[in-house]
C-alpha cells in the first residue's frame, strides 16, 4: 500500500484543504504580520503582503508537485477566510507535521480538532505509521496542542530549530509522536 494524504477533509467545524492564491492577502492579515503568532516560528513576522503571496505560491508549488500538503484551515462556515495552516510533510512512513493560527482562534480546541483528525486519516488510511512534530520546549501551548491531539511528548531535541524571532542559535524542542 502506497501513503497517500487526502487532498481535502473537514473535521466537526473545520475545512482543511489545498491553498488557493486568493488566501494570501486574508492570511497576511489574519495572522503573518502577527508578532505574537510568528513568535514560535520559523519565520519572521511579514512586513508586507507579497511576503505572504510568495510563501503561498510556493506552497502551491509544493502541493503540486506532491511534496507536502499545507493545508489551509478554514471554519466550515467560511471556507474562503483562512485561520491557519497545519502542514503535512510525508517522509516515507512518517509524515512530519507544523501548525499556525490566528491569535484570534486561540484556545477554541481548533488546532486539536484538525491534527487529531489529519493523524487519524494518516494512520487509519493514509497506510503511514507515525506523526511527529517538534516545538521549542518553551512553547507550552504548542505542547499541549500536540497532547490534546493524542501525541506523546518522546523526549528533548538539543539545539534543534533556530527560532529567529527569539535570535540566532538553535533551541532546544520536544519531540512528540503518535503512532499505529
Amino acid at each position: 500500500m502506497s501513503a497517500k494524504l487526502p487532498e481535502r477533509f473537514d473535521t466537526e467545524r473545520l475545512i482543511l484543504r489545498e491553498p488557493r492564491e486568493a488566501d494570501a492577502r486574508a492570511i497576511f492579515a489574519a495572522y503573518t504580520q502577527d508578532p505574537v503568532v510568528a513568535h514560535y516560528m520559523i519565520w519572521r513576522p511579514h512586513t508586507a503582503p507579497a511576503e505572504t503571496e510568495a510563501f503561498i505560491a510556493e506552497c502551491r508549488r509544493s502541493w503540486s508537485a506532491g511534496l507536502r500538503r499545507p493545508y489551509v484551515l478554514a471554519l466550515a462556515e467560511n471556507e474562503a477566510q483562512p485561520i491557519g495552516m497545519l502542514e503535512a510533510r510525508p517522509m516515507a512512513h512518517i509524515v512530519d507535521i507544523g501548525y499556525v493560527l490566528a491569535r484570534h482562534y486561540w484556545g477554541r480546541g481548533l488546532m486539536p480538532e484538525a491534527i487529531s483528525e489529519l493523524a487519524r486519516l494518516a494512520l487509519d488510511k493514509g497506510g503511514f505509521f507515525r506523526l511527529q512534530a517538534t516545538c521549542d520546549v518553551d512553547n507550552r501551548a504548542s505542547a499541549r496542542t500536540l497532547e490534546k491531539s493524542g501525541f506523546i511528548r518522546e523526549g528533548v531535541l538539543a539545539r534543534h530549530t533556530v527560532h529567529p524571532n527569539l535570535g540566532a542559535e538553535p533551541r532546544s524542542c520536544f519531540m512528540y509522536g503518535r503512532c499505529r
